[in-house]
């Protein structure tokens, strides 16, 4: 039992480091922090980190990156603080603000490398490139004086090439078929939508789907929200699931729309930070109709500010597993380089004045690895195994009893599934095949599979034959992957996701999440909660 449960956590290792990589980078913090006046740091005694970096600039036998040195000074410092006090190097602020915005100026394509060229998967309509007449297919293989080709590029690499300033222009040089072209690209906005889905799963019920919350996920939001209204939307789920958080305003204007009268959504305070309360400003577009929001371990920061409202009225029902547990804020200020620091300054509160951010007394390390310990624990399929702080009892409005200092538990528990994982599905996810299926084959395919007009039509009709099977087996044995031995289950996973693979290149993300959602365990719950309260007209 035991060589059993290692194997699996070897094989789910990399993918739980991923997500935690991922709700690192989109963990919450609230905007709006300003560079501290000059003053503040004016002192005519140098300080001893300044000394230090002096003395190695001038007197140390090798040349060295005094400024790489230094970054690393503050983020050991840092690491002295809490897990959410972070250093942005210069070089990487750019990327961090887009996408805290919602979106940079670039050319308006998705891509991916294949035998180390780069292929465009996706041409957003009416979007600079578009307009310069890409096409699905087309094989970048220079950007102004850059090769693409021929060589290992990082993403990040290529995407500093595409992306520029708003206005500038970037000739390249592509590979359609065998004709050799090229094109010049005016850049644009491109928008980092954080709303992937929003669809009516059934007659009466609504799904949204948001990853993150940036400065313009409200507007997003609502825009789709309203759309559901009119086609019909009685109730709705919600599904925050990996959404790491974002900006906290953004969360705050939503939970306005789900909350009656001037009811309290959070509060913030600190120890150089008066209390600040967010309170409900106006009449929302969703108060009274059923209300599930789907949640998970990556669930974290903004996400859990807008879920703690909603639990402490008594407004939704949560359905999943118990959340990440970050109750801190940051703000971010602008240092002289260019570079950022984002420093906890307060904490937030629930209406009941719940603090949910769970212990971080044993170190960085150990904070970050409790999300490997709940899966090797068995919290992630069991939830009775859950070991949330319980000592801190709450009431919610209703008389509901929860608990602080340890994220947010659901009302329901859905397990993870992780039986039909195996070995050669985490090969074929490593390696990129089954990520990679949807673009391959529908390079091969196009004519049949774009007579599927919308992703509705694609779930219900698409079905992986004989034949995709089969050139799935080729494009695995490339990529030196046997699927001919495979277990019922781990078929009937791969047969799964390759479907998933497809849809999202046919219909972007809406296509992928409406397909996955078929087969969603934790979407099933939610719909029977809904389907079992009182019709109302």
């Amino acid at each position: 039992m035991a060589n059993t449960e290692n194997t699996k956590l070897k094989i789910w290792l990399p993918f739980l480091l991923s997500a935690m990589l991922v709700a690192g980078m989109f963990i919450g913090f609230k905007m709006g922090g300003k560079m501290p006046r000059q003053s503040f740091f004016n002192t005519d005694k140098p300080t001893p980190i300044q000394e230090i970096t002096t003395l190695i600039k001038e007197r140390y036998v090798d040349d060295v990156n005094v400024g790489d040195l230094t970054d690393t000074a503050v983020m050991a410092m840092l690491a002295r603080l809490d897990p959410h006090s972070t250093f942005i190097p210069a070089k990487k602020i750019q990327q961090v603000n887009d996408e805290i915005k919602g979106s940079f100026y670039g050319i308006g394509v998705e891509f991916i490398m294949l035998d180390d060229t780069l292929h465009v998967t996706n041409v957003l309509p009416k979007g600079p490139a578009a307009v310069a007449g890409l096409q699905i297919g087309d094989k970048i293989l220079k950007a102004a004086d850059s090769t693409l080709s021929g060589k290992k590029l990082e993403v990040e690499n290529i995407r500093q090439v595409l992306r520029g300033s708003l206005g500038s222009s970037v000739t390249v040089q592509l590979l359609r078929g065998k004709t050799l072209q090229s094109a010049t690209i005016k850049r644009d906005i491109i928008p980092l939508e954080s709303l992937d889905a929003g669809y009516m799963i059934t007659d009466s019920i609504g799904f949204i789907r948001l990853n993150r919350f940036s400065t313009q996920t409200y507007k997003e939001f609502m825009k789709r929200l309203l759309e559901l209204k009119s086609k019909g939307m009685k109730n709705l789920i919600l599904d925050l699931r990996d959404n790491g958080g974002g900006v906290l305003d953004e969360a705050v204007e939503i939970a306005d729309e789900f909350l009656a009268g001037d009811k309290l959504i959070t509060y913030t305070e600190g120890k150089h930070v008066q209390k600040k309360e967010y309170r409900c400003r106006r009449k929302g577009q969703f108060e009274t109709g059923g209300l599930v929001v789907l949640v998970n371990e990556n669930t974290a920061s903004a996400s859990e500010i807008l879920l703690g409202a909603l639990q402490d009225w008594d407004r939704a029902t949560l359905v999943g597993r118990r959340t990440f547990g970050k109750g801190l804020v940051q703000d971010q200020y602008t240092l002289s380089d260019n570079s950022a620091l984002r420093l906890t300054t307060a904490r937030y509160f629930t209406p009941i004045g719940r603090s949910i951010q769970r212990s971080y007394q044993m170190g960085n390390a150990a904070y970050y690895h409790e999300m490997i310990d709940r899966y090797a624990g068995g919290e992630l399929v069991n939830g009775n195994r859950s070991k949330a702080d319980t000592s801190k009892k709450f009431k919610t409005m209703g008389g509901k009893t929860v608990y602080g200092n340890g994220g947010i538990t659901p009302d329901y528990f859905v397990a993870t599934d992780t039986a039909a994982f195996g070995k050669t599905t985490a090969k074929l996810f490593s390696k990129g095949t089954i990520t990679d299926f949807g673009y391959r084959y529908f390079m091969l395919n196009s004519k049949s599979l774009l007579n599927y007009k919308s992703a509705a039509d694609f779930v219900k009709n698409y079905s992986l034959d004989t034949y995709s099977w089969l050139t799935f087996e080729e494009m695995a044995l490339v990529d030196s992957v046997g699927v001919k031995n495979l277990s019922s289950k781990e078929r009937m996973y791969i047969d799964d996701a390759l479907k998933l693979s497809l849809a999202r290149q046919l219909f972007r993300n809406e296509g992928f999440y409406e397909t996955l959602n078929q087969k969603d365990a934790v979407v099933r719950k939610a719909l029977e909660i809904l389907k079992a309260l009182p019709i109302t007209k």
